[in-house]
């Protein structure tokens, strides 16, 4: 197991996870689980968290979920409450991740990247937070491409600097509870041995032109791997009582 060793007795941890069913979010579940962690996978695609918490076994608990959705939300998390009546974190890691110029997109795309993206995480901490208590956490994924410039990203900035300034706000706002917020501004991530996520060909060649206008070549920019990135979340999760991290940075770095 990854988890460090000490002298008193290990107390198994519920983390809900959204976006569990691929990418970041399946990575967590399985560092996890690994830890001796117990996992709920939520997901909008019942089989693809289905497969994982199969995979991962008995630590692991799937529930099918549209974060975009209210009553998708709070049906999920009253099946969680049926089997954990405590949360001890809460990780939103589900994102709609796709360069869509904004006179081009579509009613589903602008509505479906906020909803995924900032809804999503506000409805899914807003079902948390009962079930929280003294010692909970909410870590809400963002990206370092808010402060980049990155062409046709503006739906996913947008969405994604809402979200930091939520976590600002409902980090003060729990405090007092002594719940945590923290807000995980990441770069780019990769799985080894799989290539990224497909987006419409055409799109990509008039996204990679547009970001070498722009003075980006994404071939040479540094990238992570998620099994590194789920690293920062176990000592994120493993911080004293008495220190928070109201945000995090992680900047993928070139290979030596």
């Amino acid at each position: 197991a990854h988890r460090p060793q000490t002298g008193r007795r290990f107390l198994s941890k519920i983390i809900v996870i959204t976006g569990a069913g691929d990418r970041l979010g399946r990575a967590l579940a399985r560092r996890f689980a690994a830890d001796g962690e117990s996992v709920v996978l939520l997901g909008r695609t019942r089989t693809k968290v289905e497969a994982v918490a199969a995979e991962i076994g008995e630590r692991a608990m799937a529930v099918e979920c549209d974060v975009a959705s209210p009553d998708s939300v709070r049906g999920a998390f009253a099946t969680i409450a049926a089997r954990h009546p405590r949360i001890d974190v809460l990780i939103s890691s589900a994102a709609v991740y796709e360069p869509i110029p904004i006179a081009e997109a579509s009613d589903e795309q602008i509505l479906g990247a906020i909803g995924t993206n900032l809804t999503g995480p506000i409805l899914c901490a807003r079902a948390a937070i009962p079930l929280m208590g003294r010692g909970s956490h909410i870590i809400n994924v963002s990206s370092e491409s808010v402060e980049m410039r990155f062409p046709f990203f503006v739906l996913y900035q947008g969405s994604k600097a809402g979200l930091e300034r939520f976590s600002e706000g409902l980090h003060h706002e729990l405090d007092p509870s002594g719940i945590k917020v923290t807000t995980v501004r990441a770069g780019q991530m990769f799985e080894e041995g799989r290539m990224p996520g497909c987006w419409d060909p055409g799109m990509r060649m008039r996204f990679g032109k547009a970001a070498m206008a722009a003075g980006l070549n994404m071939a040479e920019l540094p990238k992570s791997q998620y099994r590194s990135v789920t690293d920062v979340f176990r000592a994120i999760i493993d911080l004293p009582a008495d220190l928070q991290t109201p945000v995090v940075t992680i900047h993928a770095r070139a290979s030596d």
